[in-house]
């Protein structure tokens, strides 16, 4: 029988070492920024764009999930490479005009900063958007540890970054967290050993809903996950 997981708001039974996000769809979103440049593309294509709730399930996938589903061109096809260029260009170019930290989160940092308890940031974008990003949303000065997908020699599923980002953190990765709204952050939360929560706010994709992610918790809304990490 398929092991499913429960929303939950209760707090953790204990202080962790650290805390660390994905950034897409879980500490910001990025959805709408995300959503312009593949929209831009079909446009010069003579294609009406896509409303934003139809390519927002697909943005922590990146330009692959959004190629996909707004251009119809899956990573096999030969003609991916030149799009997700074309796609990185444009989003590069406007990473921060509509991304906003997810109602909740910035109150959720304050407290963590409050209580000495250290957070980080991993994500499957590359580093150098990573950044500019937390830059522009006030909080790259206080990430314990900023990785992305590039960071070191595996992404997102491999555990190999979250345990980068213990490892920067100077903390036990068997006693962090680790919150994510795709699959594949649960499974490297719980290949690196780290207490797993599945963020069901965010955009989640499109195949299986998180409670079946196995994830040690799962929260509905940010102030969920305020409940969760800050409650004694």
């Amino acid at each position: 029988m398929m092991q499913t997981t429960r929303s939950t708001d209760t707090a953790l039974p204990w202080r962790p070492a650290a805390i660390f996000f994905d950034l897409d769809g879980t500490l910001a979103d990025t959805a709408q920024d995300l959503a312009e440049p593949v929209n831009a593309m079909r446009r010069e294509r003579d294609l009406p764009p896509l409303p934003l709730e139809v390519l927002r399930p697909f943005a922590s996938m990146g330009a692959r999930g959004l190629i996909g589903r707004g251009l119809g061109v899956g990573r096999e096809d030969e003609a991916f490479e030149a799009l997700r260029v074309d796609f990185l260009g444009r989003y590069e170019a406007a990473m921060c005009v509509h991304t906003r930290l997810f109602e909740g989160m910035a109150e959720l940092l304050d407290g963590l900063d409050a209580r000495g308890i250290a957070w980080g940031v991993v994500s499957n974008k590359v580093e150098r958007y990573v950044r500019p990003i937390l830059a522009d949303l006030g909080v790259l000065h206080r990430s314990i540890s900023t990785v992305g997908g590039d960071t070191t020699a595996h992404a997102k599923p491999h555990p190999e970054p979250l345990l980068h980002a213990a490892r920067l953190a100077r903390v036990d990765p068997l006693r962090c967290v680790y919150i994510g709204d795709d699959e594949r952050d649960i499974e490297a939360g719980r290949a690196a050993g780290m207490v797993t929560v599945a963020a069901g706010y965010g955009f989640c994709g499109d195949a299986r809903p998180p409670r079946l992610w196995g994830a040690d918790h799962l929260v509905e809304t940010p102030q969920a996950l305020v409940t969760l990490l800050l409650s004694e």
